[in-house]
């Protein structure tokens, strides 16, 4: 459920017309509805509540937007980050240190030391040789780091190659037929607090069944831990969970999988981190933009060319990923069309042979299940500017991201003196 709908035959959000905010802001801009994050925040911490002493960390990679991380943090929620960037911002958003997840395959020096100094929760250590540093640079301050061994449990997670990151051939985590001698190695290290393991097998699952094999493998190697005198308090299952992004689709719930947790986990005897991202965001934002215009070629569909691209959007180029295209005042007719922006690239296409609204020049519509891996993915190619970002609440909105405009981008450039 979101608070996107149409009210009148036109298009809100929450209490706002979406035509308001194009008036105010232009487009193409994020909008984001505070109340479906709260909603789908609530929804999710109730799924994995039976599963006893749990911790969720909303994973900032999927929206790191200031203002989303304040309503999440408002709800109770830690932080997963894998970036001393992401770190800077789920603190600035008032998340307390110790609520925060390090996760990350490729942390730097300059990281680790900003995740020690700031007194992180949990680091999540992906091989080997990082722990080794982390160990050195933890014991050098007088301080034991709270730690978990990520383990990579070769399992498919059935959705993307570029988001499945539990095969064996993914760069994520330690292989598990090595998991259990390495955590026993690494827990003989000076300043590090190994209390548990971590996983997460990818994004965007459509079914529970590959992650309820990741979490039974985990299971096993707890107890083998245990058994060989080592200590675990703590397991990391990460997210992945995900959302319809065409009408019609069906994912499994977050009380399906909070049942399954539950179960899979019962006589675990650990508190429980949880890394929700998409399941939270995903539904809560659009992306407005306008039609440029509608080009016409004869023997084929038309071209519905749109002010927003692949530099605000990169899922479909990316990914071929699929977003629903709805005309913010719909006519009740229908136009089979190709969706592409204005990029210099014909990688920049949403939707080809796409049945939608039809639409003209200076229509306004929106690319729905946006609020995940949208603005955060955003670039500017093409030397266009970086996207505007809006959070509506209730009757009233508010900038939360201003438009980063070309000259500002080329204002930070230098050209030396050797080439004036």
């Amino acid at each position: 459920m979101d608070h996107f709908h149409l009210r009148d035959g036109v298009m809100y959000a929450e209490d706002v017309p979406l035509a308001d905010i194009a008036a105010a802001v232009g487009t193409p801009v994020y909008v984001y509805s505070r109340a479906t994050l709260e909603r789908h925040a609530r929804v999710f911490r109730d799924a994995v509540a039976p599963a006893g002493r749990v911790h969720t960390a909303f994973a900032v990679k999927s929206n790191p937007n200031l203002a989303v991380l304040r309503v999440m943090q408002r709800e109770g929620f830690g932080a997963d980050v894998v970036s001393g960037g992401e770190l800077l911002r789920a603190m600035a958003a008032g998340i307390a240190p110790g609520d925060i997840v390090f996760s990350g395959v490729g942390k730097q020096e300059h990281e680790l030391v900003a995740a020690l100094d700031a007194g992180v929760g949990q680091i999540n250590i992906e091989s080997e040789e990082e722990g080794v540093e982390l160990s050195a640079l933890a014991a050098a301050r007088g301080l034991r780091a709270p730690c978990a061994l990520r383990v990579n449990p070769d399992i498919d997670a059935g959705t993307h190659e570029k988001i499945s990151t539990g095969k064996r051939d993914n760069k994520f985590g330690v292989p598990n037929d090595r998991a259990v001698a390495m955590y026993a190695r690494l827990a003989a290290l000076p300043g590090l607090e190994m209390r548990g393991l971590a996983v997460h097998i990818g994004s965007q699952l459509s079914s529970l069944d590959p992650l309820e094999a990741a979490f039974v493998r985990l299971g096993g190697m707890i107890a083998e831990l245990r058994a060989g005198g080592c200590t675990v308090t703590h397991a990391d299952l990460g997210g992945g969970l995900g959302v319809p992004y065409k009408a019609g689709e069906v994912f499994p719930s977050p009380a399906e999988y909070g049942a399954m947790v539950a179960r899979v986990t019962r006589g675990w005897d650990t508190a429980l981190t949880f890394e929700p991202g998409r399941v939270i965001a995903g539904n809560a934002g659009v992306l407005l933009t306008r039609v440029i215009r509608v080009k016409r070629n004869a023997n084929r569909d038309p071209f519905v060319i749109v002010d927003a691209a692949m530099n605000d959007l990169a899922r479909p180029a990316l990914y071929g990923a699929w977003h629903d295209f709805e005309a913010v005042r719909p006519n009740g007719t229908r136009m089979t069309a190709n969706i592409v922006g204005p990029i210099c690239e014909t990688g920049d296409t949403f939707a080809m042979g796409r049945e939608i609204d039809a639409v003209e020049a200076g229509d306004l519509a929106v690319f729905r299940t946006a609020g995940a891996y949208g603005a955060t993915m955003a670039s500017s190619y093409n030397s266009r500017g970086f996207v505007a970002e809006v959070m509506v609440d209730g009757d009233r909105f508010a900038t939360v991201a201003d438009r980063i405009a070309p000259e500002t981008i080329t204002a930070a450039e230098r050209v030396p003196d050797w080439l004036q």
